[in-house]
């Protein structure tokens, strides 16, 4: 009996993809429920009179135009599990023209240095390869679907995402760009296996999987040794991964021209699609410690575009002293996915010492093969443009990357505070600080816990906040008036987090509403162009662009969303709050360093207020 129940139980271990046809359909909140919450969004940007305003367009929507989409809506909701899932690729992500490699892309830095890893040249390859040994495994396990479901208390989360980690690519197009996604499951079929690598302007692929079984770190070793050596005696290639740095429309153009000129180049161009991920060997070194991730930041997201391919799904960068940095198309999956996966190879990695313990044994594997694209005058030309233009548009950017380290989760959880709600909350004063005013705030939930569910928009800036900050500002009010504000505002955002990860949202609702006007060919709505809309942050107006990348040692960014405004990400850990704010130079008002330090006093502040609450 004994056996056979063993047996039973090995078999019905869960596969990671099993409940995907089980998972709730994402559903469309009421019509009324969504407005209310509207109304209490833009109230802290707006006086009396526009308030009311905005109250009787409200109104009006609510029982004219906006009741008729809404019913439109829930008709498209009845033969769709998720009713905004392409609307939101396209809209978010594929329609946009301008260089999405700069302003969508996301990435961070790798940890290592704080354990395995500290800086130090000549060290680039032999960890390159025990990294990618460790994502080529994780790859496996995915394949095999032994990647453990995720879950949100007992809920079941979405798992569609992680297929896009390994060869997927976006592909660009004249008026909206499209995704190649080639990952199979081993009961799906067969699934490409090959990696590329860019070094130096030039790009070469090999193979992860040799007669049946996967190439180890000493046989990884052996390939990038190879590439390393050849790039570094030989001339520089032509580069042509800038060109994915390009403005969509004219990188479709030229991605175009170079399958006219020799259609050989569309069979390497696909060949880089269809690969696992992309290797980057990088010549800088960038300074990095634990407290300080900054130039890695920095150059992980704004590095050199000849050895970034900007629209494929997974970029590993390894810098010459050995850091190294994840670079990332945002168009096919959420930071959570990515950072599942860089957490898993980081706890074996540490696991192993930062070595690899098995065998040196190098079996007579294929050299690398170089992808040698046909190019002519014109191309070299558009490369070199595009990497003025890139070069132009990145050292705008202000970007600081800092850790805070006299407290983290351990202590907040003691006070009996959400660690997440702490630190929007600790933003939005340092904000208000800074700049005299409310800041509208985007911060990201969660809606995995339905089919293909991705985000949902928490607007951090609510009426409670607001209350709060100016408290906090006016030497009259007492300790016990701001920790009764602040708990209100603590009570705010909590319960909206949790609405909005219960598809209780408004922001892709209201977003529905006016893609359905927009498709049925009607004029746009009052609501969408009134004035409280954008101020509010409607229509990817927010001047804080936030996430929590989670509570691991993994934290990670994307830029800001507006010119005037910050992107500010951050990872919660037990003993320190790793954060990395970013601003634009060219912007007068905005500066990032100043935010962020401004941030680091205000944990300081709140701390103090709980503290004085126990005496």
């Amino acid at each position: 009996i004994c056996i056979m129940e063993k047996q039973v139980l090995e078999s019905s271990e869960e596969r990671t993809f099993q409940y995907q046809d089980s998972l709730p359909s994402l559903p469309v909140p009421p019509l009324d429920e969504s407005l209310s919450k509207y109304l209490d969004a833009v109230k802290p940007f707006l006086n009396q009179e526009e308030y009311q305003r905005t109250k009787d367009i409200v109104k009006k929507f609510e029982n004219g135009i906006g009741k008729e989409l809404h019913q439109k809506l829930l008709e498209r909701a009845k033969t769709r599990r998720n009713w905004l899932e392409d609307w939101w690729l396209n809209v978010a992500y594929l329609d946009l023209r301008i260089s999405t490699q700069i302003h969508c892309n996301i990435g961070g830095p790798g940890p290592f240095i704080e354990h395995c890893w500290p800086p130090k040249e000549g060290t680039q390859i032999e960890r390159a390869c025990v990294n990618i040994w460790h994502t080529l495994k994780y790859w496996d396990l995915l394949r095999a679907e032994k990647v453990a479901i995720e879950r949100s208390g007992n809920a079941v989360l979405d798992m569609n995402q992680f297929r896009m980690l390994f060869c997927t690519c976006k592909i660009p197009g004249v008026t909206r760009d499209s995704i190649g996604s080639y990952f199979k499951t081993e009961a799906e079929g067969e699934c490409p296996s090959h990696l590329i690598v860019l070094c130096r302007g030039r790009v070469f692929a090999f193979d992860a999987i040799h007669e049946g079984n996967m190439i180890t770190p000493p046989e990884i070793f052996r390939q990038l040794t190879y590439i390393q050596k050849r790039c570094h005696s030989e001339p520089d290639g032509p580069g042509l991964a800038a060109l994915t740095s390009s403005e969509r429309t004219k990188w479709a153009e030229l991605r175009q021209y170079l399958i006219d000129l020799d259609p050989k180049n569309l069979a390497l161009l696909e060949k880089i699609q269809r690969s696992l991920f992309v290797v980057c060997l990088d010549d800088s070194s960038p300074h990095a410690t634990p407290e300080d991730y900054t130039e890695v930041t920095r150059l992980g997201l704004t590095g050199d575009p000849t050895v970034r391919w900007g629209d494929k799904s997974y970029n590993s960068i390894f810098f010459s002293n050995g850091t190294c940095s994840a670079f990332c198309d945002h168009s096919p999956f959420d930071a959570m996915a990515l950072i599942t996966m860089l957490s898993y190879a980081e706890k074996k990695i540490i696991e192993n010492e930062g070595k690899w313990k098995g065998s040196d044994k190098v079996r007579d594997i294929p050299w690398p093969e170089e992808l040698v694209f046909t190019v002519d005058q014109k191309i070299i030309n558009e490369i070199g443009h595009a990497k003025e233009l890139y070069y132009k548009k990145v050292s705008d950017l202000q970007l600081v990357n800092y850790a805070f380290t006299s407290f983290g989760k351990a202590l907040i959880r003691k006070k009996k505070l959400h660690p997440d709600t702490f630190v929007q909350l600790a933003l939005q004063l340092a904000y208000y600080k800074c700049h005299g005013r409310p800041g509208c705030c985007y911060e990201t939930a969660m809606t995995r816990r339905f089919y293909h569910g991705r985000t949902e928009t928490i607007r951090s800036c609510t009426v409670e906040a607001v209350e709060w900050c100016k408290s906090m500002l006016d030497p009259s009010n007492s300790t016990y008036q701001r920790l009764q504000l602040m708990h209100n505002a603590f009570a705010k955002h909590n319960k909206m987090r949790k609405e909005c990860e219960n598809g209780k949202g408004f922001d892709r609702h209201l977003l529905g509403l006016l893609l359905i006007a927009q498709e049925q060919g009607l004029a746009v709505p009052e609501l969408y162009v009134d004035n409280a809309f954008t101020a509010s942050g409607g229509g990817g107006n927010f001047i804080l662009s936030t996430s929590l990348t989670g509570y691991t040692r993994f934290s990670g960014s994307a830029l800001p969303m507006v010119h005037h405004g910050y992107g500010f990400f951050y990872a919660i850990r037990d003993d320190r709050i790793v954060t990395t704010c970013s601003s634009w130079k060219s912007c007068p008002e905005t500066d990032a360093e100043v935010l962020c330090r401004t941030v680091f006093q205000c944990f300081q502040d709140m701390l103090k207020l709980t503290v004085a609450a126990q005496l």
